[in-house]
């Protein structure tokens, strides 16, 4: 096992060396994880390029959840700056809190003189509910038919009264029809495929009468922010494969999880530098862990261990900013040596390159 802890070290110029031999022997490598800034995910692109590596995101599930939906059937949405000013009616749907810029508990900023009604479908039963939200209770099992009966409602149809949660959801289907600006939000972390589909075509629904459209909350780990970088790089979101020297993408096929468990990769990078998650593949392939400071050493340990700097803390970056809906650039809230995900994939690649050159 190699581990580098300190950046501009020769310890670093070993870990490097180590990961590039060990990629440059692989056949099927994938890159996971990709917790990191928009300039890691290029170099990361860079380097699946040259090795035919997969492409994989810890959240690209999620995030897939709402691409497909969109994919299927089309999705009407908006920013979280739009619904801020303009929504005077919101339903959050499932266990998802959104964020406190988007100042749910006063009125639209361009509409002041309409007061703001936040309803929550099936919060969970941990969650806090605020003051004045109203709720229609539930489990997150729940949320596809409390969604289908609000659909049945929408259109008109009668509901049984003795059915669970009927007076609340009636009480929510005849709020949403009567907004002048209205804004559903959910979590994809928290919702499942159909529960995404049908609250995509409650909205569509809603638009029959009003001005509705949805608000995905993005997942962690700037999975909306590498998703981005993946499809102007490679023509495709995640997950993709470039082994056959042309970008491919398939969902099942590149997953990272199911390619290293089946036995199908020979080697693994993992990429975190945005919180201390560590690998969670317990695969034989050897690993690359590219890690932030204070990350829990994995077990068993990876082949290499390199400690990278932290986006928007160790070193300036651009990341994917939830509140905005768009990718803005960040200053480093706390400058250290540490070297960026990028530098240290870069310098991966080039090492990988010189060593082809010499062999030839």
């Amino acid at each position: 096992m190699i581990q580098s802890i300190a950046s501009r070290s020769g310890e670093l110029r070993a870990a490097v060396a180590e990961a590039a031999s060990l990629l440059r022997r692989s056949r099927t490598p994938v890159i996971g994880g990709m917790m990191t800034d928009i300039a890691g995910a290029e170099a990361a692109i860079a380097l699946a390029g040259a090795i035919g590596g997969v492409l994989d995101h810890a959240h690209a599930g999620p995030m897939l959840r709402d691409l497909d939906a969109m994919r299927e059937a089309g999705v009407i949405t908006v920013t979280p700056t739009e619904a801020r000013a303009r929504a005077d009616m919101v339903l959050i749907v499932g266990a998802a809190r959104p964020s406190a810029m988007l100042a749910l508990d006063v009125p639209p900023t361009l509409a002041p003189e309409r007061p703001r009604i936040v309803w929550h479908l099936c919060p969970g039963e941990a969650a806090a509910t605020p003051a004045g939200e109203r709720v229609v209770g539930g489990t997150p099992a729940e949320i596809p038919a409390r969604l289908a009966l609000l659909r049945a409602l929408v259109a008109g149809r009668t509901m049984f009264a003795h059915l669970p949660a009927a007076p609340d959801l009636a009480a929510c289907a005849e709020a949403l029809q009567s907004a002048g600006y209205g804004v559903a939000l959910w979590s994809a972390e928290n919702l499942d495929a159909m529960a995404v589909e049908m609250l995509c075509g409650l909205i569509d629904d809603l638009n029959a009468r009003t001005r509705f459209a949805g608000l995905p909350l993005a997942s962690p780990g700037n999975v909306a922010g590498i998703a981005q970088a993946t499809a102007w790089r490679t023509g495709y979101p995640l997950r993709v494969g470039l082994a056959r020297n042309r970008a491919e993408h398939d969902p099942w096929r590149f997953d990272a999880g199911r390619l290293l468990a089946a036995g199908e990769a020979d080697a693994a990078v993992w990429i975190n530098a945005i919180d201390t998650t560590p690998p969670p593949w317990r695969s034989a392939a050897p690993l690359v862990a590219m890690v932030a400071p204070g990350t829990p050493k994995r077990r068993p340990s990876a082949a290499v261990t390199i400690t990278v700097g932290r986006p928007a803390v160790d070193h300036d970056a651009v990341l994917h900013d939830p509140t905005l809906g768009a990718l803005a650039a960040k200053a480093a809230s706390a400058p250290s040596d540490l070297p960026s995900v990028a530098e240290v994939l870069n310098a991966i690649r080039a090492a990988i390159g010189a060593a082809e050159v010499g062999a030839c």
